[in-house]
């Protein structure tokens, strides 16, 4: 595109008419085509016109030394009959697609999922879902129905939106779970090239998806402890190992009824058998203790750091008692120290932990249990004094029992009786008192906790430092675990 010019006479005077004209070649020979009529142009607005006509053509020439600077050109808008239309967010997909091309997870999904008759390949169905639950872990039906069409995802990728639906996202899951174990092995080569990660120190967890339905086609659907709350339903364990840095390492899904300590040696053994029995240190909470695993581990010749039982605080009782010995932690409200308690069956250690934090927290909840406890009490008296009929005394055992049962941490701290009376139609008097002796134990054990661990010539800020990175286990159950269900356990990855 260049300009053009016509004069004219009119009046005596002389007139200097622009034009924006292009080349177009018809047949053998070339026309000049008027794009556009520019009027009487100043010097000023013949440099515009000039560069407008070098960008439209594709001829971003640089700017002479000596040309003139362009003025800033004003375009009046009129805002009100400006609209946005298909806005998409583009920012967080496309660093997902920039993530998912440095891992190469393209080249070993496209390696392995064959591509038949589909429109869309399914190793880009397995990108969508990566990127869905990195961006927003959520279900199939809310990324297809509604979280793709906000993103400029599909743009990225070349695909139409409408061949994206619900069945498609999860035929995607069923193709890439045969791949978990070789997915795993990928993944942690690439780890350990982009991030340099080390795998001295595992950190392994287990929480629980639960169900809505019969789940007859599901074997490992079972009823067990329900970390949601819902033991109406069926559910299953899933079992995460992740690396200090808080990388998933490896996962394994479990019968919803199985307990925890059940499944530990198996996420070892696999762990070991993929990637070699290291000398590394296995870490997890006080929940997956049982009799057999520590020996067991120990015979293996591997190394632990553990938190033990609540109930095998008591053992110490003398330690937390003593003023002596104990250190604080830099920049942590926490103080540590080794007890003299020794476990005669192993050579293990034991590292005594309180914080002041946490004794707030525990002392703020046995609190609010033992006022619940005393209400209940008070009220299930009054019905007994007022009643017009006589009661059963396994009636209000029974009361009293599902009470405790709601307000386990403070059960202990009572000493409940219900005994025959004649003062009253009932026949029953309810009496009771506070354990003095629960009292003080429950006020001294307030925020401790003891850790357990075959390392013996660490410090104890370092074993502590060790345990508390169980945090990151934490932090991947809540990215990749909503309100609604975890979608699949193949999306985890």
């Amino acid at each position: 595109m260049y300009l053009r010019h016509s004069v004219r006479r009119k009046d005596g005077k002389t007139h200097t008419y622009w034009r924006l004209v292009r080349s177009v070649r018809v047949g053998k020979k070339v026309r000049q085509e008027t794009v556009a009529q520019l009027g009487e142009l100043d010097a000023k607005g013949r440099l515009r016109a000039r560069s407008l006509a070098q960008r439209l053509g594709g001829d971003r020439a640089q700017p002479g030394l000596f040309d003139p600077p362009l003025e800033k050109e004003v375009v009046e808008i009129r805002l009100n009959g400006v609209k946005l239309e298909r806005v998409r967010r583009f920012g967080n997909v496309w660093l997902g697609h920039k993530l998912w091309r440095m891992a190469k997870l393209d080249e070993f999904f496209e390696g392995r999922l064959e591509r038949g008759e589909e429109d869309i390949p399914w190793w880009t169905t397995a990108q969508i879902l990566t990127i869905a639950r990195l961006c927003e872990p959520s279900s199939e039906l809310h990324i297809a129905e509604d979280w793709l069409r906000k993103t400029a995802l599909a743009d990225i990728l070349g695909i139409a939106e409408d061949k994206i639906n619900q069945n498609r996202l999860y035929r995607g899951l069923d193709k890439m779970l045969p791949l978990k174990a070789a997915l795993e092995a990928h993944l942690k080569k690439q780890w350990e090239g982009l991030f340099d990660i080390q795998y001295d120190l595992l950190l392994y967890d287990v929480t629980s998806a639960y169900f809505e339905g019969r789940m007859n086609g599901n074997p490992q659907a079972q009823r067990g402890y329900s970390r949601d709350h819902r033991p109406d339903c069926k559910q299953v364990c899933i079992g995460l190992v992740v690396t200090k840095e808080g990388c998933p390492l490896g996962y394994e899904v479990f019968p919803g009824n199985l307990h925890d300590s059940k499944t530990v040696r198996t996420v070892v053994e696999n762990m070991e058998a993929r990637y070699g029995q290291a000398d590394r240190i296995w870490v997890w909470d006080r929940g997956m203790q049982s009799a057999e695993l520590l020996p067991w581990m120990r015979e293996g010749g591997r190394r632990y750091v553990v938190a033990a039982p609540k109930s095998e605080l008591k053992k110490h009782a003398a330690a937390l008692q003593n003023p002596e010995g104990w250190k604080t932690i830099k920049k942590r409200d926490v103080e540590v120290k080794y007890t003299t308690v020794a476990d005669p069956d192993s050579m293990d250690v034991f590292l005594l932990c309180r914080s002041e934090d946490r004794r707030q927290k525990e002392a703020a909840m046995h609190a609010r249990f033992v006022r619940r406890i005393e209400a209940s009490l008070k009220s299930l008296a009054r019905r007994l004094d007022h009643a017009q009929t006589p009661v059963k005394g396994t009636q209000v055992q029974r009361q009293i029992g599902r009470m405790l049962q709601r307000n386990q941490r403070a059960a202990k701290l009572f000493d409940i009786r219900c005994q025959a009376s004649e003062a009253n139609v009932s026949g029953l008097a309810l009496t009771w008192s506070r354990n003095e002796e629960e009292q003080s134990w429950a006020t001294l054990s307030e925020g401790c906790y003891v850790l357990r661990t075959n390392i013996q010539d660490w410090k104890e800020e370092n074993v502590w430092s060790i345990y508390i990175q169980l945090t990151q286990v934490e932090a991947a159950f809540r990215i990749h675990k909503d309100q609604l269900d975890i979608s699949s356990t193949a999306a985890l990855f």
